[in-house]
């Protein structure tokens, strides 16, 4: 009986509420009541802690009482922007019918599903930075990955093991990840909790399904034109992103003209540490500077986000790489052509941002004019590219669409100053439709009709201070003071009485303004089927403004990294296939850009081989600039093959296929590692991965145990490094200047100090970068630096020299006998028979079903075949 009552209370309202909601459980339903936009329930709540709006109850006091929050519908633009960055997916519910066509409830859909990853909202997006929705799909071996930027239309697909799309979720950094229902835990496991996720079921990630769904949105009968037919993982996971489109009511999605394949093998590898550790474009300290924010001289939306690409994914390809190389020399060397570019570049809105509203048909007439505008602007770009001495550059110029009917229809078509929206008139130009110009004529030309009415009138009456003017309450009306009340005809109608005057109506100006407001509703109803037929029309060239859009996003990087040279005297790196890395008086380009002004940055050189200088073993004390050495020789290596300039005097670099860092103590004690912990799972991700082009960067290994734990464990990965096969190009920055003896027994370890000046109680750091070893860490001097008290500091000195008597080359002469030992065995002559044997016996272990009883009978095996 309880339930009955309640059903039997529950509003038509209400009703019509709660079936909807039902449908979007997990969203926000933003529910249009009249004017307001209304949330109900614990979506109530959620609400007005987010926005700040005041929290009411509807029905107080009532079985059917329920929280209620809302806000003016105007007031959208304001404050879903804040709901969806709160992480939460807003169900946009509209009224679908005029409430006065109705008797009864009016009839209410959901119009949008807006989400963190699916938005086209402009106070959501990020002008510099894309907002991808992601999805991840687990296959068998293989994880599939894609990204969509529903705002921009850019479609790109992968697959790899889980580093990899590790690596490509830290680059691309979504906002929304989707992901299947029963991949959840893995999820979270593999990935972390950092991201927005969104579940869905299990059965949109099938092959099949995504095939089609592919296939039917791009009208193909197969992949193989995109080059993604054979990354199956990566299908599944892109087949399951167009399914979210549909089901967030994104319906109009032409401007996703293409999918496009992240190629792994065509770009640097930087594992997730090494973006981390060399703060590339985001940092943990809110303060830092980061590479990023000194590299951006772009001057578009479309610029600012392909230079994070580019700098997320450097170059491998020496021809590409150089032929970006010679595009920036010629603009460098050409200014007032460079010039020129940048002015143009200037005038353009973010054209892949307005094709794609005009794709969704949500763009206004003054959107339009910023499109018409934007590729104006293109076309002196096109004629200065073509007439350019740069073969690179005329490719640019040649394959701009210069879209001349598309600007000349958009100028011929809308005012110069059309308006915000299309529901504030006057967005059409004159001369346009003739029906438009007439019913303009009859609502515009009504203040000169209303002056003869008022002029004749007055005459006929004899009433000189008569006026006709307009309120909302009865319209127009005719303004008679009392002292000529007199005079007022019978055929006017009396509808207010004032202190002073009288107001009255005729016959005459009742027709005018139902005329007036009729030929305004039509002049509405006009303006926007002429303005959609014109928004259909633009949307044929959605390919051509988005081949525009990224040429003209290839030169604005270009253009900046020409910029960067100017202004802080980068040079051209000579890029080849050899494998030496070769930098006369380098510098950090973040750190230089921080020093206060007159203080010159020391400059630094660096030689690796492969052959004769592998590895350079960097002793000295802390704050004298060995992690900056390490990490301004990976950032110069980086901006070379990204196509930038770099800051040095000349840098020759062969290629580099990898780079991999370890620099400085980032613990994970929330995770419930220890720094020590992090330090040697970051290290081991290194070692496992290297090939013959890496470059490796490692500061301080060892650091985040016990001393003597600490230098063996650095001097094991020192010895591993030189000993690979690969021979790993490596600086390896160290305190434990015990690490020095290593030059006598390894070839192609040398040693490097960053110098130091000792005066009588202080030290001066040098900062530069010079052959041999340091005897000392200075570290005490470092702690006086820093205000450390004298007894402190006193005290540690008297231990120092007690410590260095007692334990003076004992340990380290059992290192450097055990080294020879090593040596000698030769672990790594690959060449010998029985170790090829012994190696395929141990790859083909499946240490994951392996007992530990097969293990030691394994074990015995390997040393039955040693001791023959």
């Amino acid at each position: 009986m309880a339930a009955k009552t309640k059903q039997a209370k529950e509003t038509p309202l209400m009703k019509q509420y709660n079936s909807i909601k039902v449908k979007y459980p997990d969203a926000c339903l933003l529910f249009r009541v009249g004017d307001f936009y209304e949330t109900f329930g614990e979506d109530a709540i959620r609400a007005a802690g987010i926005l700040g709006i005041v929290l009411t109850k509807r029905g107080n006091g009532s079985e059917s009482e329920t929280a209620l929050a809302g806000f003016p519908h105007h007031s959208l633009n304001t404050y879903l922007p804040k709901l969806v960055k709160a992480g939460l997916r807003v169900a946009i519910c509209d009224q679908l019918e005029d409430p006065k066509m109705t008797k009864t409830i009016v009839k209410r859909g959901v119009t949008e599903l807006v989400t963190p990853g699916v938005s086209m909202n402009d106070e959501v997006l990020q002008s510099k930075s894309n907002n991808f929705l992601a999805s991840v799909f687990f296959g068998r071996k293989t994880v599939g990955v894609s990204f969509l930027d529903v705002s921009t239309g850019e479609f790109l697909t992968a697959q790899g093991n889980e580093e990899y799309i590790d690596k490509l979720l830290q680059n691309f950094s979504p906002s929304e990840v989707l992901v299947a229902k029963n991949e959840k835990a893995a999820f979270r496991e593999v990935f972390g909790e950092d991201y927005h996720t969104f579940y869905l079921e299990d059965w949109v990630y099938k092959e099949d399904y995504a095939f089609e769904s592919l296939t039917a949105h791009f009208g193909t009968n197969s992949l193989k034109g995109f080059g993604v037919e054979e990354l199956q993982e990566g299908i599944i996971a892109s087949g399951a992103v167009l399914y979210y489109l549909s089901e967030t009511q994104h319906k109009k999605v032409q401007h996703i003209t293409a999918i496009q394949r992240i190629a792994e093998d065509a770009y640097v590898w930087m594992d997730r540490f090494t973006i981390r550790n060399l703060e590339l474009y985001n940092s943990n300290n809110p303060n830092a500077v980061t590479l990023l924010d000194v590299i951006d001289r772009t001057l578009s939306p479309m610029g600012a986000r392909l230079l994070k690409r580019w700098l997320a994914l450097p170059l491998k390809d020496v021809n590409k790489i150089t032929a970006r190389h010679e595009v920036v020399a010629y603009l460098k060397n050409n200014t007032p052509i460079l010039q020129k570019i940048q002015k143009q570049i200037k005038q353009i809105s973010d054209l892949e941002r307005l094709i794609s509203k005009i794709a969704t048909g949500k763009v206004t007439p003054r959107e339009v004019n910023y499109l018409k505008d934007s590729l104006d602007a293109v076309i002196p770009i096109k004629q200065l590219a073509l007439e350019s001495d740069n073969e690179a550059l005329k490719a640019i110029g040649d394959s701009l669409h210069s879209c001349d009917l598309l600007r000349e229809k958009v100028k011929a078509t809308l005012n110069p100053e059309a308006p915000v929206a299309i529901n504030k008139g006057n967005a059409l130009a004159k001369g346009v439709h003739a029906e438009l110009d007439e019913l303009r004529a009859i609502a515009y030309s009504g203040k000169e009709f209303l002056e003869n009415i008022e002029k004749r009138e007055s005459e006929q009456t004899g009433i000189t201070s008569l006026k006709i003017a307009f309120n909302n309450v009865f319209g127009y009306y005719i303004e008679v003071r009392n002292t000529h009340k007199d005079k007022v005809p019978d055929s006017w109608v009396r509808k207010q009485t004032l202190v002073n005057a009288e107001r009255y109506i005729t016959e005459e100006l009742k027709e005018y303004e139902s005329k007036i407001l009729g030929a305004e509703e039509k002049i509405q109803a006009l303006e926007t089927r002429l303005f959609e037929q014109l928004v259909a029309w633009i949307a044929t060239y959605i390919k051509p403004v988005q081949l525009n859009a990224g040429l003209v996003a290839q030169l604005d990087c270009l253009a900046s990294f020409a910029q960067l040279a100017i202004e802080n005297n980068y040079v051209q790196p000579e890029i080849n296939d050899g494998f030496e890395l070769t930098i006369q008086e380098g510098r950090h380009p973040v750190i230089e850009k921080q020093l206060p002004v007159g203080v010159p940055y020391i400059t630094n050189n660096v030689y690796l081989d492969r052959e004769t200088q592998q590895v350079i073993m960097i002793t000295g004390p802390n704050m004298s600039g060995k992690s900056a050495i390490l990490r301004q020789t990976a950032l110069i290596v980086l901006l070379a093959q990204m196509g930038c300039f770099v800051p040095a005097e000349s840098a020759v670099l062969g290629v580099v296929d990898k780079i991999f860092t370890r620099v400085g103590a980032s613990d994970n004690i929330s995770m419930g590692e220890s720094t020590f912990m992090v330090e040697m799972n970051e290290t081991a991700s290194i070692l496992n991965n290297i090939s013959d082009r890496s470059l490796i960067l490692l500061d301080e290994i060892g650091r985040g145990t016990s001393t003597y734990d600490g230098i063996s464990i650095a001097w094991a990965i020192a010895e591993f490094l030189h000993q690979h096969p690969s021979q790993p190009k490596t600086l390896f920055a160290t305190h434990y200047h015990e690490l020095n003896e290593m030059q006598d027994i390894f070839s192609r370890i040398h040693n490097y100090n960053v110098s130091v000046k000792e005066l009588k109680d202080n030290v001066l750091f040098i900062r530069k970068l010079v052959k041999g070893g340091s005897a000392h860490s200075f570290g005490i001097h470092v702690a006086k630096m820093a205000g450390m008290p004298q007894t402190v500091i006193q005290k540690a000195q008297k231990l120092l020299k007690k410590l260095e008597k007692d334990h003076s080359g004992e340990a380290l002469s059992t290192i450097k006998a055990e080294a020879k030992d090593d040596m000698q065995l030769s672990f790594f002559n690959l060449d010998d028979p029985l170790l090829q044997e012994i190696k395929e016996e141990i790859v083909n272990l499946d240490i994951n079903t392996l007992t530990p009883v097969e293990a030691l009978m394994k074990l015995n095996e390997i040393k039955r075949m040693l001791s023959k």
